[in-house]
């Protein structure tokens, strides 16, 4: 296979920053579940965690550069304490804030409050629901997932997420199941729409389909199974020059539960730093310049597949 760095430069393009307008937070690995296609190994037994310290110098941060959005990831968000503190200070900060959620933790039964502010700020909840059926669901991310999403969705819902006229944004993401490149968005959406909302009375926004990111758990399974070097072929065949201008490390910059930044959550999964350098978020008072280079690894093809992962 032709690495990444070789393709961009047979179709002469240089992949380089552009203004950097959304701060990416990732809230460390732990989670309540051990999803299958995850390329940070997140899980119960997974220990690290933002501090309320780095949670500290990320707003200062964040304060400084005057971001258009602020992204909070994790692991499941829901389970690091400095969240709701997060969340308000972000709103204060940034015209957008998109939170993605761990839907089985986010309606445990212990974070009603987390839903309940999040309505009142108008945050933008993204959330995983990778497949219509109970089985392939439940196959990546645990028995009894499928379920648990449902009524999940059900309690956003009724709090006013995914209903016309409220402002309050519901997004699902979708990813395949196994070793191939997602459907067409557009036909998807318009699919699950139909199916949750005829069989579970549930409606949402968008829904943005992606392809899964050879990394982690999810790579593990591929060489289990002698499927990596055909995925990788497969994301390499489909090489669309045209997504490579709306890639997400172009106008983004990651924050690891430590502190140190990276140019998206891929490049922190491999441990490939901003710009190949390791800077704390506490070192810097402001976002990545324009035209700074962007380390290429051959991962990359997954945001260069098709339609883009954004």
């Amino acid at each position: 296979m032709v690495s990444f760095a070789q393709t961009l430069k047979q179709h002469h393009i240089k992949l380089t920053r552009a203004e950097t307008k959304t701060l990416q937070i990732n809230l460390g690995l732990v989670c309540n579940q051990a999803c299958k296609h995850c390329h940070l190994e997140c899980g119960p037994h997974r220990t690290e965690s933002m501090s309320r310290d780095t949670a500290r110098q990320v707003i200062e941060y964040a304060s400084q550069c005057g971001f258009h959005s602020i992204d909070i990831t994790g692991g499941a968000p829901e389970l690091n304490p400095n969240t709701p503190r997060l969340l308000e200070k972000s709103k204060n900060l940034a015209q957008k804030v998109m939170f993605r959620a761990n839907l089985t933790a986010l309606t445990d039964g212990e974070h009603d409050d987390l839903i309940a502010q999040m309505a009142e700020l108008e945050i933008v909840i993204m959330a995983s629901f990778p497949a219509l059926n109970a089985g392939q669901t439940d196959s990546v991310r645990g028995k009894g997932v499928f379920d648990r999403t449902v009524r999940a969705l059900s309690i956003l819902n009724k709090a006013g997420y995914g209903k016309e006229d409220t402002g309050l944004e519901l997004n699902l993401i979708t990813n395949p199941a196994g070793a191939f490149l997602p459907p067409d968005q557009q036909k998807s959406e318009q699919r699950f729409k139909r199916q949750l909302l005829g069989k579970h009375g549930i409606s949402f926004n968008n829904l943005y389909s992606f392809a899964n990111v050879p990394l982690g758990r999810f790579r593990n399974w591929l060489q289990e199974k002698g499927l990596l070097d055909d995925y990788l072929g497969r994301l390499a065949t489909a090489f669309n020059p045209g997504a490579v201008e709306q890639v997400m490390c172009r106008n983004q910059v990651s924050v690891n539960w430590d502190g140190y930044l990276y140019d998206c959550d891929f490049h922190l999964a491999v441990d490939k730093p901003l710009a190949g350098r390791k800077t704390h978020v506490s070192s810097l008072s402001q976002a990545p310049e324009a035209g700074s280079p962007i380390p290429l690894l051959d991962h990359c093809y997954t945001c260069t597949a098709g339609a883009g992962f954004t």
